[in-house]
Formats: C-alpha cells, sequence, structure tokens
C-alpha cells in the first residue's frame, strides 16, 4: 500500500515546478515592502511621498540635462554627478543600515543557499526600488547630455544600466562586508551621525557654489572631472562623451573598466557573503573580554582622578559619560560640536562672515543644556532617589552643568580664536569672547530650568526620533522659547556693544565687555540654578512620568 501511494504521489512531485531562487527574492522584497506599509498610514504616506518626489526630481534632473546638451560643461556635470551619486550609494548602508531589511545577509545563514544564485537572487531584488529607479534616469539623463551620433548613443545604451547596476552592487557588497558592525551599537552610533554627514555635506556644497559663481563657471572643476571620469562607474558616462567625440579607444577603455569594477564588486559580494555565512560571530567576544578587563583594573580612570570629590564629580562624570557613551548624546552633542565650528569658519572662509558668527558656537552648544533629565529616561527614579531638598536638587543641576561648560567654554574660546584668525579681526576677540560666554550662559541658564518645567522623553529604540509621542509640543516649547529668552537675556550685553560701535567714539571700551560677559554670564547661570532647584524638587514624579513615556 505505501508502495502505491509513493508511486502515486512522486511523479507529481518530480514534475511540480521549482521557481527560482531570484524569483523567490524579488517576490519577497515586494512582500516586505507591502508588509512595511501597511504597518501604519505614516508609512504609506511617506512612502508615497518619496515616489512623488523621486519622480518629480528625476523628471527635473532629465530635463536639466536635456537642455544642457550641446554645452560645453555637459560633459563635467555628468560624470561628476554620476560620481557623486555612487559616491552615496557607497555610504547609504553605512548611515541608513535599517533603511533595507534585505540588507542584513545574516539572516540567510540558516537556509541552504549557495553564493552564486544568492548574489544573483538579492542582486535582481537589490534593483526594485525607489532609490535604483532613480538612479537608472538620473544616468539615463547624464548619457543623454553627452550621447552624439550612432557611436554615443550605443555606448550610452550599454553604459546606462552598467551605471545602474554597479552602484547598486557597490551598496551591497559594502553593506555585506560591514554588516557586523552595522547591527552593533557602534553601527547605530554611526547611522545616527548621518545628520551630521549631510549638515557638513550642505556647507562644503554651498562654500563650492560660492566659489564658482566668484570663478564664471564650471572651468575648475574641469581637472576634477577628468580624474572621476577614469572612475566606475562615472567611467562609463565618460565612455559615452568619448564615444560621441570619436575616441573610441578611451571609450572602450572606460567601458570595459567599469564592467571589471562591476566583476571586481559582485567578487568581493560574494566573498563576503561566504565568510558570513560559514564564519561564527565573534566580534563581540574580544570586546567583552577586553571591556571587562579595562573595568577591573581602570576603574573610574582619569576622570574619578581629575573630577573633584562627593556628589558633583559623581554627577559630573555620569555625564560626561552620557555624551561618550550614549548614541543620541553623543550624536547630538558632535553635531552641536561639527556645526558650531564649521557656520563661523565657512563663513570667515567665504569672506562674508564677521567674528560675531561665533555666538553660533554657544548657541549649539548651549542647547545641549535644555532636557537634561530626558536622557536618563526611566533611570530617573534611581536620581529622584538621592534628592530629598532643594539643596540636593541644585546640587545636581550645578554638576550637570559644569559638566557641560567643562566642554563649551573652551571650545568656545577655540572657535573665537579661529574665527578671529581667518578674518585677521583680533581687536574685536574681547568683544567676541564676552557676547559667546554671555550667549552661553543665558542658555545654560534657561536650559536648566527648561528642564525642570519642560521635562520630555527621548525614545532609545526609535530611530531617528528624539521625543516620545505626544511631547513634540513640549519639546518645541522647551527650545524655541528659551532660545527667544536667552536672546532677550543677551540685551544688557548687546546694548552697549551697539552703543560703543555706532553710537560713539569710544570703541576703545569694547574689551570691556569681555569682564562683562564672563559675570553676566556666571550670574545668569547661578540665577537659572536657584530659579529650577526648588521647582525640580517639588516636581519629581512629575519629571519621571515625563521622562518615562519612551
Amino acid at each position: 500500500m505505501s508502495t502505491t501511494a509513493s508511486t502515486v504521489t512522486s511523479p507529481a512531485t518530480a514534475t511540480s515546478p521549482v521557481p527560482s531562487l531570484t524569483s523567490v527574492f524579488v517576490r519577497l522584497k515586494l512582500s516586505l515592502l507591502r508588509n512595511g506599509l501597511r504597518q501604519s498610514g505614516g508609512r504609506t504616506a511617506a512612502y508615497i511621498a518619496s515616489i512623488v518626489f523621486g519622480v518629480l526630481f528625476a523628471a527635473a534632473m532629465v530635463l536639466s540635462f536635456v537642455l544642457m546638451r550641446g554645452s560645453a560643461d555637459a560633459d563635467t556635470v555628468a560624470v561628476l554627478l554620476t560620481g557623486v551619486v555612487a559616491l552615496s550609494w557607497a555610504v547609504m548602508p553605512l548611515f541608513v543600515p535599517s533603511g533595507d531589511e534585505t540588507l542584513d545577509p545574516s539572516r540567510l545563514v540558516m537556509l541552504p543557499l549557495r553564493p552564486r544564485p544568492l548574489v544573483r537572487a538579492l542582486l535582481v531584488a537589490s534593483l526594485v526600488g525607489v532609490g535604483p529607479v532613480l538612479t537608472l534616469f538620473l544616468a539615463f539623463g547624464a548619457a543623454l547630455s553627452v550621447a552624439h551620433g550612432a557611436a554615443g548613443t550605443v555606448v550610452a545604451v550599454l553604459a546606462v544600466p552598467l551605471v545602474t547596476v554597479a552602484c547598486v552592487a557597490l551598496s551591497r557588497a559594502v553593506a555585506a562586508a560591514n554588516v557586523r558592525l552595522l547591527t552593533s551599537r557602534k553601527g547605530r552610533d554611526l547611522a545616527l551621525l548621518s545628520g551630521l554627514v549631510i549638515a557638513v555635506g550642505m556647507q562644503l556644497v554651498n562654500f563650492g557654489a560660492q566659489r564658482l559663481g566668484q570663478a564664471g563657471g564650471l572651468g575648475p572643476l574641469e581637472p576634477a572631472a577628468a580624474v572621476v571620469g577614469w572612475l566606475p562607474p562615472a567611467a562609463a558616462i565618460g565612455a559615452v562623451d568619448a564615444a560621441s567625440g570619436g575616441d573610441y579607444a578611451v571609450a572602450a577603455a572606460r567601458l570595459l573598466l567599469t564592467a571589471a569594477a562591476l566583476v571586481a564588486l559582485v567578487y568581493w559580494w560574494r566573498r563576503s557573503l561566504v565568510r558570513l555565512m560559514v564564519e561564527p560571530d565573534g566580534s563581540t567576544i574580544g570586546a567583552s573580554s577586553a571591556g571587562g578587563a579595562g573595568e577591573a583594573s581602570g576603574g573610574t580612570g582619569l576622570l574619578g582622578r581629575v573630577l573633584p570629590g562627593g556628589r558633583t564629580g559623581a554627577v559630573m562624570e555620569r555625564s560626561l559619560r552620557y555624551i561618550w557613551r550614549d548614541p543620541k548624546t553623543k550624536a547630538a552633542w558632535v553635531t552641536a560640536l561639527a556645526l558650531g565650528m564649521i557656520v563661523p569658519l565657512f563663513n570667515a572662509f567665504q569672506g562674508t562672515g564677521t567674528i560675531y558668527w561665533a555666538c553660533f558656537a554657544s548657541g549649539m552648544l548651549g542647547v545641549q543644556m535644555y532636557n537634561q533629565f530626558g536622557q536618563d529616561t526611566s533611570a530617573f527614579w534611581m536620581v529622584a532617589q538621592t534628592i530629598s531638598t532643594t539643596a540636593d536638587a541644585y546640587g545636581e543641576l550645578r554638576a550637570r552643568a559644569m559638566a557641560l561648560l567643562a566642554i563649551t567654554l573652551p571650545y568656545t574660546v577655540l572657535v573665537t580664536v579661529a574665527t578671529a584668525a581667518v578674518l585677521g579681526d583680533w581687536s574685536d576677540l574681547p568683544e567676541a569672547l564676552g557676547l559667546s560666554f554671555g550667549l552661553l550662559g543665558a542658555m545654560v541658564g534657561t536650559g536648566t530650568l527648561a528642564s525642570a518645567v519642560f521635562p520630555y522623553s527621548i525614545p532609545q529604540d526609535s530611530g531617528y526620533k528624539n521625543v516620545a509621542p505626544g511631547q513634540g509640543g513640549l519639546a518645541w516649547m522647551s527650545i524655541i522659547g528659551g532660545m527667544f529668552g536667552s536672546a532677550l537675556l543677551c540685551a544688557p550685553l548687546i546694548g552697549p556693544a551697539v552703543y560703543l560701535h555706532h553710537l560713539s567714539d569710544r570703541e576703545s571700551l569694547l574689551w570691556l565687555l569681555f569682564p562683562a560677559g564672563v559675570a553676566y554670564g556666571a550670574l545668569l547661570v547661578w540665577a537659572g540654578l536657584k530659579l529650577a532647584a526648588p521647582r525640580t524638587a517639588r516636581r519629581l514624579p512629575e519629571i519621571l512620568a515625563a521622562v518615562s513615556k519612551g
């Protein structure tokens, strides 16, 4: 009976079609996308908005490239833009590791998959999405702007898909090679710094655009385009330009170079997948043992020896360790430090800034004093257990302010002196330092009070969200109100500065703003602590409830 059953079922099993691995992965990618959109209406709206924006952006870029046909700078723009797009694909997995759930191949380690079919299936599935389609249109527009004649058209037909596939393969290879880093705490720290990279990039683009405007054209970019034109995948667009100009040998060399780079990327990707599939993950073993040894031998280390004793030193050390270890606190500080230096110096280098731009650093750093208890989250209950009187609250807030000032005061001096050095405006340095110290004191004072009156939670597992749902208005009220209040509190310093500069002939007295700014800033910090301490002592349950919502 069993033999008959097996005889009956065997042919059906043998003749049933087996779907290819590529089609399975494409359907899996579509299912992941569809199920992700079903999770919330906000995610669906964001995805639809990204599609609409992508279509409009692609149409605008293609139209711009069409209008650029025949221009002397078309090859420079096409090659450099392709290089920038490829660079974006390379760094995207490092800063947005959770943007695509299929970027983590470690989820496939338990499946019996061979490397070659797996790479092919993942590569085809990676071409499904808004990013690859947008890259395809950008490559099409770039090739269209430089393609002339039959030879240029033939090379363009080969170059456009080659650029798109090479960009996707580059992204996948980088993600596979760094997947264990990206899924660790350091990877999450790196992802949170993407805002800093974007901000710095915008400043660089702004600086470059102004320089090109002063030069009167794109001539200064031609040497860079000549180099990038030989770097895959931008070399494929350079091949289209070379073929259109009749230089067929150069066109073939650039096209073959891009194809060879694609093969090398796929090989690198395959090697990374094989290593990931067969080797054990020991990335945290050595780190944990080394960390344990360090803790056993080092104790509190240098901070414990430098900081004062008692409650002040303990709170300062805790605050400084938050800055170093907590991903979101670290991201906020690094962004503030970088922008506080970049904005004044870039304006100074462009010749459009003044030394008063150094006050921007004080503002960026002073914001870090706002919502001091939010970074504690639900662990604030341990802090609350140590506060029973107004004096205890005053000591807690004063130590947190001292930890912040230990970083911000020398950094403010550094930014102000560097700005003065670039501008050569040493005569206004004392005045600028006084104004910067006054603004920093105002920000710390109002930030201390805002931490007690407007606390809010900082979610730890919500990606880029820095405010718990329902507390966005509270956060904006705290920060915006504090910034405007700090500006008003600085009026006693700004008024005399304007008067001595423009309404009198006593500019020699402007140096007095330095000691005045130091004294006034210290007074504002003291006043903020005095006002915030009793409110903190009275509102401990409310603060704990507010910061525990994340």
